[in-house]
């Protein structure tokens, strides 16, 4: 065990869980004639299938985690350290051989635990943290592992993923964008090749030739996005082709009679390890993964410019009010009257008062609602969505009810063909169609009830390899955002004097621009962090910690890259986080905090509240006013957190819901056709 890790002489005890379904693991399951080309679970495994929502009534605690669970993988890691190089060899090809033969015991598990963490130890010259081998033995063993910012996550990934892939199991690395899968996966490229595993990445630009190829290897890195939408495209597949009598056996059997094989990509849901396992399994889980085939409708194109045309002669202000929070088109009495006069000329569809009353809305939406650099991009003579909250480009959404075309054709790109819906699927019902599945992110805890019902993975908590240094301030509200802004660089400043670093999280892309032209005013250098360029977004993450810097970031802007300091910076006090978030979201609030102070630095963080914020009318409580006691602003924000768990939990069941229906009734079609 190494010198400066937390011993776990005093774990915390374990409580039994009542009417939370146990997630049953599967064996280890490898594609082939005996599993099927595509080996997945079904429906009617999930957790969620035999599981009421109304019957879950209680949560899971973390598991003990034993002292002589380290000693034991310590003392493998040495073994396998002792060997020679030709013994190594020898010994690992036993092993995997072992492993193909009857998978993962536990002590089988920890045996390739402990030959990974040597081959780490030669080969990158990292010898793994405690809490980095029972984090990797946790998720080995399919369970979600809470560990904190800055306590080496992504080592831990690439370590359970390779011990998993010794025994020919195709494993998936899933993590938040194209950027880290392929950093992480050319990170660990040479631990991966030194014990014998082979490593690819998918990306959006992946082709399906790379895809294939990328699936065959032993571990996959990729953002859950490309893999859940590549299953949807062999389901599609499969569907179409006309299969042997028999189904899946039939297949096989058709495959040992020398039959070629459907061109599938993937060789099924096997093993996934997530990397910021919240962040798929809960906040993306609200988004439906709709797989859709392009319809070209030149008349819709020609109605689209017409639409256009007619929104040109309409005044905002004059003819119609535009929110362009909501997207909403509000007509004045003149405005209709001009409507009714500039579309006199068009015949057809247009005759249709409600019909021209929406497409011209939605042409005035996307010419002045809609900005570029703020809702969307144009790359490559392409309209790429921009996520409101991360700046991050949403790639492979667009928008619905003809807007997508009437950007394109504003900004003069080749416009989308319209599509219609061939699969569909969430991440809720994708991800429990994994054999095994597990991840770790710094916030699990509270969603653990959740990711135990949906799911029926247990969280496990891991503890901190050094002792937390983290100065928490009181939380603050002011009556508005504008108070707060100049508050808020005042209190920039102040940190920059004595040379710390900030690092400002603030609630969406236009809030990080406001703040940012608050500080240029006052002459703060800084640097705006909004998660449209990822390259650029690590290395401006890399920065956050040097003396003096100042950085304004959106909540998931950055997120998988760690703060480093620079020198002298923790004799200062280290970096000092600035919440300013708004969000009722505890996990995403927990996040940014946990930024500062990471392994045992020092460092500072505080939350200042708006009174005027968005996230205020979406709940019942009133915003705490700057005159409120501190209790009273501490107790209103914890009442917005649970109401909007429960909310936001009560969308996803929702979704699953409605996923589940419209499967049931494509099956009945496909029946009956």
């Amino acid at each position: 065990m190494s010198a400066d890790a937390n011993t776990f002489s005093s774990p915390p005890t374990a409580a039994p869980a009542h009417n939370v379904p146990a997630r049953a693991p599967s064996p280890w399951v490898l594609p082939g004639l005996h599993w099927g080309l595509q080996p997945q679970r079904a429906d009617d495994q999930a957790a969620w299938y035999d599981a009421p929502w109304q019957r879950l009534k209680s949560t899971l605690r973390p598991r003990e985690l034993r002292l002589t669970q380290v000693w034991l993988l310590r003392l493998l890691q040495q073994h396998w350290e002792t060997m020679g190089t030709q013994e190594e060899l020898q010994q690992r090809a036993s092993l995997r051989a072992t492993l193909a033969a009857s998978g993962f015991t536990d002590e089988l598990r920890d045996q390739a635990l402990g030959c990974v963490a040597a081959k780490t130890q030669r080969v990158l010259k990292r010898n793994p943290y405690d809490t980095q081998l029972l984090c990797a033995q946790q998720l080995m063993a399919g369970q979600l592992v809470e560990m904190a910012t800055g306590e080496g996550k992504t080592l831990a990934v690439a370590m359970a993923a390779a011990a998993c892939a010794l025994s020919g199991t195709p494993v998936h690395v899933m993590t938040a964008n194209d950027y880290l899968a392929a950093r992480d996966a050319r990170l660990h490229a040479s631990l991966f090749v030194a014990l014998g595993l082979r490593v690819a990445v998918i990306t959006a630009r992946s082709n399906a030739d790379q895809r294939r190829a990328a699936y065959g290897a032993d571990i996959t890195y990729a953002t859950a996005r490309e893999i859940a939408f590549d299953h949807l495209r062999d389901g599609q597949l499969l569907q179409g082709q006309a299969l042997p009598a028999g189904g899946d056996l039939g297949l096989r059997a058709a495959g040992m009679a020398g039959e070629a094989p459907p061109p599938l990509m993937q060789r099924g849901l096997c093993c996934a390890i997530l990397d910021e396992a919240d962040s798929l399994l809960i906040d993306e889980a609200v988004t439906p993964l709709v797989l859709a085939e392009t319809e070209d409708d030149a008349q819709m194109r020609a109605v689209c410019y017409q639409a256009l045309a007619m929104a040109a002669q309409i005044e905002p202000g004059v003819h119609v009010s535009i929110d362009p929070q909501t997207q909403q088109v509000h007509w004045t009495g003149h405005g209709l009257r001009k409507l009714d006069q500039v579309a006199e000329p068009y015949s057809g569809a247009w005759l249709n008062r409600p019909h021209r009353l929406d497409m011209v809305a939605q042409a005035l939406v996307a010419q002045h609602a809609l900005q570029q650099g703020l809702d969307y991009l144009v790359r490559d003579g392409r309209v790429q969505l921009l996520d409101k909250i991360t700046g991050r480009m949403a790639e492979g959404r667009v928008w619905s009810r003809q807007l997508q075309t009437l950007v394109e054709l504003k900004e003069n790109c080749q416009p989308t063909p319209p599509t219609r819906t061939a699969a569909q699927t969430s991440y809720q019902r994708f991800f429990a169609r994994y054999h095994r599945l597990s991840g770790t992110s710094g916030t699990l805890q509270e969603c653990r009830a959740e990711l135990a019902s949906v799911y029926g993975l247990p969280v496990v908590r891991m503890p901190l390899r050094r002792a937390s240094l983290r100065e928490d301030f009181a939380l603050r509200s002011f009556d508005s955002a504008v108070q707060r802004e100049s508050e808020a660089v005042q209190r920039i400043q102040f940190f920059v004097a004595l040379g710390r670093p900030v690092l400002v999280g603030v609630a969406s892309v236009a809030a990080a621009q406001a703040l940012s032209a608050a500080l240029r005013e006052a002459g703060v250098t800084h640097r705006v962090l909004d998660a449209r360029h990822e390259a650029e977004e690590a290395e401006i993450v890399r920065q956050a910690g040097q003396t003096g810097a100042v950085t304004v970031a959106t909540a998931m802007a950055g997120r998988g890259t760690d703060i480093e300091l620079g020198p002298c910076v923790a004799a200062m006090g280290g970096l000092h986080v600035l919440d300013m978030l708004d969000t009722p979201c505890a996990r995403t609030r927990r996040q940014l905090l946990g930024r500062a102070a990471r392994q045992g630095d020092p460092g500072s963080a505080e939350t200042w509240l708006a009174g005027d914020a968005d996230s205020w009318n979406q709940g019942p409580f009133d915003a705490p006013g700057s005159q409120a006691p501190q209790w009273a602003a501490e107790a209103t924000s914890r009442l917005q957190q649970i109401h909007h768990r429960w909310t936001t939990r009560r969308q996803r069941r929702r979704l699953l819901k409605q996923d589940l229906s419209w499967q049931r009734r494509l099956g009945f079609q496909q029946r009956h056709a």
